[in-house]
Parts: C-alpha cells; structure tokens; sequence
C-alpha cells in the first residue's frame, strides 16, 4: 500500500466516521472509558471497525481519541495508556488488513478551552503525546491524526512528538460556527500556523460543526495552504428527541456535502460525531464516481511514429464540424430520449428545429443517472427521420472500457459522428441507487480512446483501418467551486483530444467571460458552445441551483424568478433571462446549446429567435 502522503495528493481518502457514536448506539453508557474498550471489549471496536471498512472508509481511526495518561487519570487508568493505544492500533490494524490505512488517534490533554500556562504543564502534556504516540506506532499504524484540538499551542507540541514517530502527521482542530476556537483563534490564523508547521504534513478541520459551515469554513481556509486538507465534520447539530441528543443530518445530506468538499479542492473526507457507517457508504459511493477521485484505467495515446493511417481532416468529420471550424456560429437544441420505445415524439421535435434552422439536436445519455431509450438509437432515429445532424453524449459510467470502444466504432459506422463525452453522475443520485458505476476512464481518457481511433489505434494497440472520423468534444463547467483545478482538467482534456466543448448551462455570465479569457490563452484553444437553459420556474431554478453538479444560479436570477407569480410568467422571465446571456456572449463563443426544458423545443426556438 502506497504512503498515504503519495495517494492523498493525486486522489481524495475517504476516512470513516464516528466512533463514540456507534459506541453509545450499543448501549454502553457515557459514563464507561471508551478508550478502555479495546481492553475490556476488544470484539466490540473490531465489529465497529469493520463496518466502515465494509462500508467504504479507506483509513479507520484508532479508538484511542482520550487515551492519554491525563485523560485517562480520572478513570484510574493512566498507568495502562501504551497498552491501551497498542491494543487499539492492532485492533484497528485487523480490520483494516492491507489495503486499509489505519490512523492513530490523538485527542488534546486539555479541555475546551483550557491553555498552558506553565512550563510543568507544557512538559506534562508533551510526555504524555509523545507516550501515546509511541505505542499507537507499535500497534502499527500508518499515521498520527492529531484531531479535534482547541488551542494551536497544544496542537503544535502534539504535532512535534508526532514528527518523531517518522509517521505523516496530519493535524486537525476544531472551530464553531463563525470559524474560530473556542479560545478565539481564527481558522486563517490557525492554518497559516500550521501551514508553516515543518511538523505537519496535512492540515484538517473535525467535528464542532455540521457540514454546511464546514464548507463555509473550508471557503475560507483551502486558499491560505498547500498542504492536504482534510474535513470531518458532525452530522449537523444535536438535538433532544424522547431524552436523548440525536444528530439529525442524513446520509444523502452527509453525501452532497462530501462532494462539495471534493470539488473545493479537500484531499480527504470523514465524519464526527453522530456519522455512522451509512453516512460513510453513501458518501464513498457518491464520491467513488467523482472525477479526480476514483483511478481510472490508463489510457495512452500512441505517437505520430506509430500512426499508420491516415486520419480524417477535422473539417470533413460532419457538417457541424465544418460548420463551427469556419468560425459560423452553430446552434444546437437539446432533446432527452424518452423513457418509452415510442421515439415518434422525440423525432417529431428534432423536425422542428431542422425546419426552424438548427444544426444539431444533443441527445444526452441517461441524465441524472436515469434509465431512458439509448442516446444512439435515439440519435440515429433523429438523424435518419428528422434528417439533421445529432450530437451523442456518452457517459463513462455504465458501460466498460471495452464496451465504450465497441460502442463508439460502432456509432461511427452508423453515422454518428458527433460524440460529447463526459464522466457521467454516479448511480447514487438516480433512480437506481444500487447500481454499480464503472468508470473505467472518465472524460479525460475517453477522449484519448477517440482520439487513437481517429487515428486508426483500438486501446489493445491494433490497427483500425480505415479509421473512425468522430468529432469528439467535452464538457467544461465555467462555474466550478474549483476554478483552478477545473482549468487544469480542461487543459488535459484539450491536451487528450478534444475539437471542441459546450459549457454547463450559464447564468453567471461575467464567470463565463472570466472563463473565455483564460481559455484563449491556451496553446490550443478550442471552439467553446455556452450552454443555455431557459428556466420555467423559481423552483426550477431551486433545483438547478441546490440538485444538479456543476450548475449554479445566481442571486440575481434566483430574485427574478422569485417574483413570478404564475406559470407563464416564469416562463416567460426564463425566456428573458436565457436571450440576455446570448445577446451578451455571442460574439465571444462558437455557438449555444440550448434545453429544452421538460421537452418543450419551442421555448428553447424562442430563445435563438427562431420562431416569436
């Protein structure tokens, strides 16, 4: 197993959650040591172990949070603090085997809030770490997790005893809701610290708050370091039900939040108090699909030396390509297959638009994780009935790397020469939450699939003779959280093949300008389609807003919607809202695909000003 150091920087842990909370939900009262269970119950903190390893967490704290000899003097146990935190680690180390990380957990000697004032006091606390931590390395695990601290003064003598473990150190704190601890330190006070801390190789924030003002503290801390980050936090508050404190936050609550944190740019995921193995399932499935965080399959792409074909110039692809390498603006109208096997309808839309001028109809693949008729059946129904030109989108989540390949020669040879590809939603946020993702490559590797076919190479490395001609293009998302890590991940897909791109539907359009700038300056910049959905609603513009990844709806727009009173007035103001982004940015894209909200083509015509 690679040092944890190495896999953190390059793909997200998911670490599990808590374990004084399952602890309790066993009925062991909080009047017990929990520490003192890996003497006393071993078997217990094995099974507690073992569902999160079952459930997904790919590094498991120790059960040793207060097993320091000063917490532990109040239960008589001080005496015994290195065979409770060996017996911990080796428990812990059971259940991990070798393909799980096991984090030795240190929790502070002080209470919340308490400072050291003295030098005896500061000796006492640092023998006691340095005690601890020496015996979780003799239980064998693969890190020190400082976690849940108050004070940086205690955190930072923690952090320098367990710098002598040779271990990575991974040093979090603790802070409330406006962002500081309990003894009034800041959390950009306390990164910058420990940020320049030699002592510490990642830096976390962990329980104290629930996922929301996590982010929000998270917003505020990621710019000022370099190191891993890493966040844990409650599940929400605690609030009395029948007598006892219960945390209300839901796993699918839990979940959306962790990949918010992934798309920040946080290098490690976990829960606190009141998670559970189910918060953690949820959470490593949903993230399990996340591009930049799940290996994909290496894909090369082969060298002009080992081209033996001659390619398809770009222009003579299809008519689109021609159409946008021109530099002609294009425009394009996205139609969803149905659920149903009658494609007369879907077919009759994309007629109207060929009449009303339109260059291609986008067919996408199985949105939002939802079982429809084929996007290349649909497509080739399109381009064979209605007789315009079809983009296909083509997700890497369902099929394998050997059934994509099959699928796009396959479409080529059928006529289908527009391909969209892109990563896809992981199953979780569908109608089949079972479902298993495969995501062999994602939209970077795909689209060096296409481009070795262009250029007459399967994956195996045999020659494809002649080749395919696929105009392959790639999602971009001029809103992301994550701007600088979007910006790299456009580049690669520039960098793997890509002709051109369409945006996620825009509504920020100073972000898409933002977007465009940086863009041109590449070394080879692409066409770029914006992307346009005409809103119908307030709560259409909700949903966009809070529901779909990479979507985001301005303050601004969210108010205008907000004041419709009725149907046709949303409409109507969605119309609006969606002609001023295009009359606003349509000197400076290639074009725009625009939905077709719950399938009615006609608005979307109005939008291009193809019919009043």
């Amino acid at each position: 197993m690679e040092d944890i150091l190495t896999r953190i920087k390059d793909i997200p842990v998911v670490f599990d959650g808590a374990m004084g909370t399952m602890i309790y939900s066993r009925g062991v009262f909080i009047n017990t040591c929990y520490d003192e269970l890996c003497l006393v119950n071993p078997q217990l903190i094995l099974e507690i172990h073992r569902e999160y390893v079952q459930a997904g967490a790919e590094a498991i704290e120790t059960n040793s949070f207060g097993a320091n000899r000063i917490k532990l003097a109040p239960h008589g146990l001080a005496d015994r603090a290195v065979e409770i935190n060996e017996r911990a680690a080796r428990i812990a180390r059971d259940a991990a085997g070798d393909s799980v990380y096991v984090a030795g957990s240190v929790g502070p000697c002080l209470r919340p809030g308490q400072a050291l004032e003295f030098e005896r006091e500061r000796t006492l606390v640092s023998e006691a770490f340095e005690e601890q931590i020496r015996a979780l390395v003799a239980g064998g695990v693969d890190l020190i997790l400082l976690e849940t601290f108050f004070g940086l003064d205690e955190l930072r003598i923690a952090a320098r005893n367990a710098r002598a473990s040779g271990l990575p150190v991974f040093a979090s704190f603790t802070v409330g809701l406006h962002g500081e601890t309990v003894l009034g330190n800041r959390i950009e006070d306390m990164v910058a610290a420990l940020d320049a801390d030699e002592n510490v190789d990642a830096i976390g924030i962990n329980c104290g708050i629930g996922p929301a003002p996590a982010y929000d503290a998270l917003e505020r801390a990621l710019p000022l370091t370099r190191k891993p980050f890493i966040v844990m936090p409650n599940a929400g508050l605690p609030q009395e039900v029948d007598g006892r404190m219960i945390y209300m936050t839901s796993p699918e609550y839990f979940t959306e939040y962790a990949k918010r944190f992934i798309e920040l740019g946080v290098k490690g995921v976990g829960g606190c108090c009141g998670t559970t193995p189910e918060h953690i399932r949820m959470a490593a499935r949903a993230l399990g699909g996340m591009s930049g965080v799940k290996r994909y399959l290496d894909v090369r792409t082969y060298t002009p030396e080992e081209i033996q074909v001659e390619a398809v110039a770009p222009e003579r692809k299809s008519r689109l390509a021609a159409k946008m390498l021109r530099g002609e603006k294009v425009s394009c109208i996205e139609i969803v297959p149905p659920r149903s096997t009658d494609l007369s309808p879907m077919v009759e839309k994309a007629a109207l638009c060929r009449r009303h001028g339109v260059d291609t109809i986008n067919v996408p693949d199985s949105p939002r994780a939802t079982s429809r008729v084929s996007p290349m059946i649909a497509a080739i129904a399109i381009q064979e009935r209605a007789e315009i030109e079809a983009i296909v989108h083509y997700c890497c989540r369902d099929r394998n790397l050997i059934g994509m390949q099959s699928d796009l020669i396959g479409g080529y040879a059928a006529g289908l020469h527009n391909f969209l590809i892109i990563t896809g939603d992981p199953p979780k946020i569908g109608d089949y939450p079972d479902a298993t993702g495969v995501f062999d490559v994602d939209s970077v590797g795909l689209a060096r699939v296409v481009w070795n076919l262009n250029h007459g190479r399967d994956i195996g490395g045999s020659v494809l003779d002649p080749p395919t001609g696929l105009f392959v293009g790639v999602g971009a998302n001029p809103c992301a959280v994550e701007m600088r890590r979007e910006m790299e991940r456009f580049r690669r897909k520039i960098d793997s093949g890509a002709e051109f791109a369409v945006t996620q539907p825009v509504w920020d359009t100073d972000a898409l300008l933002r977007f465009l700038d940086t863009v041109s300056g590449f070394e080879r910049p692409i066409p770029i389609v914006a992307g346009i959905w005409p809103l119908v609603s307030f709560k259409n513009a909700e949903f966009l807003h809070n529901e779909v990844p990479g979507v985001t709806v301005p303050d601004a727009v969210m108010e205008r919607m907000r004041r419709c009173s009725t149907k046709q007035e949303g409409t109507e103001e969605g119309i609006a809202i969606a002609r001023e982004i295009v009359a606003r940015v349509e000197s400076c894209v290639a074009g725009f695909q625009v939905s077709a909200p719950f399938g009615r083509v006609e608005t979307a015509l109005r939008v291009l000003g193809r019919i009043d």
